[in-house]
C-alpha cells in the first residue's frame, strides 16, 4: 500500500516578464511512498526538489501525470481536483513545512502553533501547542509574543512546531533542519521517527548528510527527471 504515488508528472513554468518564455523543468516523475517510510529528494539547487512539495501540496498545477494522495479507501488526484478538495486534503492529510513562517502580524507564537490543529477544541489545541514548542525548545516567555519579533532561527522553530503538530498522514519538509542549532536538529530527526512509526509518509528535502542518514529509507534523484529549457 501507498499513501503518496506520483505518475508522469512533468511541469513547465511560463515566464511573462520574458515574453512567455517557458521554462520546462520536470518530466516523466513518478515515485510512490508507503506508510513509516522517509523519500528523501536529492539533486543539486534548481533542480526542482522545492517545486516537487508544492506540485503535491497543490500551490502548483502540474501539465501532465497524476498526483495521488490516499483518503480513505480512495486516491485524489491532486493534479485534477478542485480547490476545495484540496484546501480539504490540507487539513486533513497532507502537512507542510516550509523554509519560511508566513504569520498574520501581531499574532502569538502560541496561537500560530495551535491554529494548525483546525478541528480541535481551542483549549487543546494551544495544550498541544505548548507541548510541541517546548520540544523545540522555545523559552515559555517567548509563546505570547509574535514571531516577527524573533531570530530567524527562532522562527524556524515556530514554523518547525506548527508543521509538525497535526499528524497528518503524508508530511512534505523542505529543508526542516536549515538554520538549527544540533539540539533542534536532533528534535526533528526524533519527529520525523515518531511519525514514521505512527504510518506517516514522509518526502523531505534535506541538504545535511547527518539528518538525511538519520531519516531516509529512500532517496529519489531528481536530475533523472529535470529538464532543461
Amino acid at each position: 500500500m501507498r499513501l503518496l504515488e506520483l505518475r508522469g508528472v512533468a511541469k513547465t513554468f511560463t515566464m511573462h516578464l520574458q515574453g512567455g518564455m517557458q521554462l520546462p523543468i520536470l518530466r516523466g516523475l513518478g515515485f510512490s511512498v508507503a506508510p513509516g517510510e522517509c523519500a528523501v529528494l536529492t539533486g543539486p539547487s534548481g533542480a526542482g526538489k522545492s517545486s516537487i512539495l508544492k506540485l503535491i501540496f497543490g500551490n502548483y498545477r502540474c501539465d501532465e501525470g497524476r498526483i495521488l494522495v490516499r483518503d480513505g479507501g480512495a486516491d485524489v488526484d491532486v493534479a485534477t481536483a478542485p480547490p476545495r478538495q484540496i484546501l480539504s486534503l490540507r487539513r486533513r492529510r497532507l502537512g507542510y513545512v516550509t523554509q519560511f513562517l508566513r504569520a498574520v502580524p501581531r499574532v502569538a507564537a502560541l496561537d500560530i502553533v495551535a491554529d494548525a490543529l483546525t478541528d480541535t477544541p481551542r483549549e487543546r489545541a494551544r495544550g498541544l501547542a505548548a507541548a510541541m514548542l517546548a520540544r523545540f525548545n522555545v523559552p515559555e516567555r517567548l509563546w505570547s509574543l509574535p514571531p516577527a519579533t524573533f531570530s530567524g532561527g527562532e522562527q524556524q522553530r515556530i514554523n518547525l512546531a506548527r508543521g509538525f503538530l497535526p499528524e497528518t498522514p503524508v508530511l512534505l519538509l523542505d529543508e526542516p533542519t536549515a538554520s538549527l542549532d544540533a539540539a533542534n536538529r536532533d528534535a526533528v530527526i526524533g519527529l520525523v521517527r515518531e511519525r514514521k512509526r505512527q504510518g506517516a509518509a514522509v518526502v523531505a528535502i534535506v541538504h545535511d548528510e547527518a539528518v538525511r542518514a538519520a531519516i531516509a529509507d529512500t532517496s529519489i534523484d531528481v536530475t533523472r527527471f529535470a529538464t532543461a529549457a
